[in-house]
């Protein structure tokens, strides 16, 4: 099962090839990233407000860091300028005691088509205690959200 997080080009994600430059794409894939698993804020312990895979709390003095330690782009078309928001569909390519792989596609809006599949990537994130920067275990509420949605993880086709 995939997660679909809509995203909205902005005028200044375009660079001088009127296509979406390499660092913006990372920023979208960051800000899908957030808005899947990222819980907003949270009232007595309980995530408010959120899908039910953003469980992880990440707000100042929570006591969890989430720390990129790899990522993974392939670039296969390029992106020009769209109203219409595009499609990142995201989805775990692994979830291990502390560290899980975000795999993501971005394709044209759902409404186009033919659909047309621009970027693929994946990121391995760490979760890690906030005091001593360890890492830290997924929590069982953690796991359980994001379990339905662990698939195999991406194959890139262009690696030497």
């Amino acid at each position: 099962m995939r997660l679909h997080v809509p995203a909205r080009l902005r005028w200044s994600d375009l660079d001088a090839y009127g296509h979406v430059n390499n660092v913006q794409m990372l920023r979208l894939l960051e800000e899908a990233r957030i808005e899947a698993f990222w819980s907003p804020e949270e009232t007595a312990g309980v995530p408010v407000d959120c899908s039910e895979t953003a469980v992880l709390n990440v707000q100042p003095g929570s006591g969890t860091l989430s720390l990129i330690a790899r990522q993974e782009i392939e670039y296969l078309v390029q992106v020009p300028y769209l109203r219409q928001s595009l499609d990142i569909q995201l989805w775990l390519g692994r979830l291990g005691g502390a560290s899980l792989e975000v795999c993501y596609e971005v394709w044209n809006p759902e409404t186009t088509e033919p659909r047309v599949l621009f970027t693929r990537a994946a990121t391995t994130l760490v979760l890690a205690d906030s005091e001593t920067g360890r890492p830290r275990r997924i929590s069982d509420v953690e796991r359980a959200a994001w379990s339905p949605y662990v698939e195999a993880p991406l194959e890139f086709s262009r690696r030497r």
